[in-house]
């Protein structure tokens, strides 16, 4: 697989689409570390090329500082099941692409669109859009501090907000939670 050292075998390579993949074997596990630098387009997936042709997803990078970054342990049998061991090559694709966004303004009074304490902590980093039937709440989507209003987590979408991701909440006039990908007039996108 590469150099080896103390037990462990380590193989660095460049990932088809850009950025690098480490994978370290120890044992029966590998430990595998995918990055790139960031460039604001969108969530990256890695998927992992096998010698035998396999194809597997190893997981979505996610921001860390200025980069995009993935660690993932898989075993050596799944990794054989899917095809992917030996390891030929790493794959980096673009899997959502933050948009433009026009209507978005920061917004000082959150508040005054829901009434929940967690806004308080976030006031400054607020940006609102107004929408036919209520309005949509966003701050910055960040990996490196709690969750923002852990309540409505699996109610909240990611999406770019002025190229950066950022998650969003969709409020009805009365400022009650809609689900996320919920268009006017009640009905679910994609039915």
């Amino acid at each position: 697989m590469g150099k080896r050292g103390g037990g462990r075998v380590e193989q660095r390579m460049g990932m088809k689409g850009g950025g690098t993949l480490a994978a370290r074997q120890e044992g029966a596990q590998v430990r595998f570390e995918a990055s790139r630098p960031g460039d604001n387009r969108g969530l990256y997936k890695v998927w992992l090329l096998g010698e035998k042709g396999g194809r597997m997803l190893l997981g979505t990078m996610l921001p860390q500082g200025n980069a995009l970054h993935l660690g993932r342990t898989c075993s050596v049998g799944a990794l054989e099941r899917a095809g992917c061991w030996p390891l030929a090559g790493a794959e980096g694709v673009l899997a959502f692409r933050f948009g433009q966004e026009t209507g978005w303004h920061g917004e000082p009074h959150p508040e005054r669109y829901i009434r929940d304490p967690e806004l308080r902590r976030l006031k400054g980093q607020v940006v609102a859009r107004q929408m036919e039937e209520g309005v949509e709440l966003a701050v910055p989507f960040r990996t490196d501090s709690p969750f923002p209003m852990p309540a409505l987590f699996c109610l909240a979408r990611v999406e770019g907000v002025e190229g950066r991701p950022h998650l969003i909440w969709r409020f009805d006039r009365d400022g009650r939670p809609e689900l996320a990908g919920k268009k006017p007039g009640g009905e679910r996108q994609g039915n």
